[in-house]
């Protein structure tokens, strides 16, 4: 998929969130200003989160509708310890959870045994071309 705006890109997140079930942890993989945190958006506006989805860069992990949509970004992960002494593996994999991951590959021990899809996002010169797999 290839979105031209952020209104775009919050729409495909949208549809992307009507697939997503309780459990399902999604990593997104992309460059900084790839448009990781705008997709995110999309799919809490399509789980029905009316909250303002911000990028959890400093505090590793935001919580929205009661653990509905777990938003989590790792750049600033220095190791998957910090994750758990927040409370993460009360979410990953949870059926009443979503999780969506900026940077997972910082964190690829917590997700074994876990239901991921995988979304990368590359910033073309006229928009960013999402590619998903699962």
């Amino acid at each position: 998929m290839i979105t031209h705006s952020q209104r775009q890109t919050i729409a495909f997140g949208k549809k992307i969130a009507a697939e997503l079930k309780g459990g399902d942890i999604v990593l997104l993989q992309g460059e900084l200003g790839a448009g990781k945190t705008v997709l995110t958006k999309g799919i809490a506006q399509g789980l029905g989160i009316t909250d303002n989805i911000t990028s959890p860069t400093f505090t590793l992990m935001n919580i929205y509708k009661d653990g509905k949509l777990v938003h989590i970004d790792t750049y600033r992960l220095e190791n998957e310890k910090q994750l758990i002494e927040i409370g993460v593996e009360d979410y990953l994999g949870n059926p009443n959870s979503i999780c969506v991951i900026e940077w997972p590959e910082k964190v690829r021990g917590l997700l074994k045994g876990k239901r991921v899809k995988k979304i990368k996002i590359e910033h073309l010169d006229k928009g960013r071309k999402i590619v998903l797999n699962s």
